[in-house]
């Protein structure tokens, strides 16, 4: 339990899809100039890597990875799917945000109107895609998996929230004519991102 613990943590703050990958960015930029689209975007990552992570893992584990259809057949022993892994990955990916996109739609319409065209582009996130990636490749368990999705998740959650109350905040400011719009954002994202790197040196 502890180790899952540290794994959310270490998802959340250190490894921060946003600050440490820089996964994301586009939506990230995009959608956060209001505070309350960004939590509704967030949100829905949210969702979509809880729900994906775990998916991916399971079609890793007992259909892409060599012998996996072992328990098909034991003929199927040799056989080695992982050429595949991208397609199934960005498949259940892409089923995940057009379930996301059919919710937001009949729960809050004027959410889905704001968000507009970076609610189906979830789908291409590559924060979403990095997190199942991550995970085979550092051979997570389902437990760990299911975690380090929901933990990414919320990682990017707070950061587009966070960069969102910034940016709000800025309406008000003086900010120089050479840095307004994209220019002083990118600057208040590497800061951000700074600070987060502050969190390296915790033990937990």
């Amino acid at each position: 339990m502890g180790e899952l613990f540290s794994l959310g943590i270490r998802s959340i703050f250190i490894e921060n899809m946003i600050f440490a990958y820089f996964l994301g960015m586009c939506s990230f930029l995009a959608v956060s100039k209001k505070v309350s689209t960004a939590i509704g975007l967030g949100v829905a990552v949210i969702f979509v890597l809880t729900i994906t992570a775990p998916l991916d893992w399971l079609i890793q584990e007992y259909v892409l990875k060599q012998g996996a259809l072992v328990w098909i057949d034991p003929a199927f022993a040799d056989v080695d799917l992982e050429f595949l892994q991208f397609i199934m990955f960005i498949a259940v990916i892409a089923s995940m945000v057009q379930l996301v996109e059919m919710i937001i739609e009949k729960v809050s319409p004027a959410l889905y109107g704001t968000l507009g065209i970076f609610l189906p582009l979830i789908a291409v996130n590559c924060a979403i895609l990095g997190a199942s990636l991550f995970m085979v490749q550092r051979s997570y368990t389902l437990p760990e998996a299911t975690v380090f999705g929901f933990s990414s998740g919320i990682g990017w959650l707070l950061a587009i929230v966070a960069l969102a109350a910034i940016r709000e905040k800025l309406r008000y400011s003086n900010v120089p004519d050479g840095l307004k719009g994209l220019g002083i954002t990118m600057l208040i994202t590497g800061l951000m991102g700074l600070a987060f790197k502050s969190f390296i040196g915790i033990a937990i």
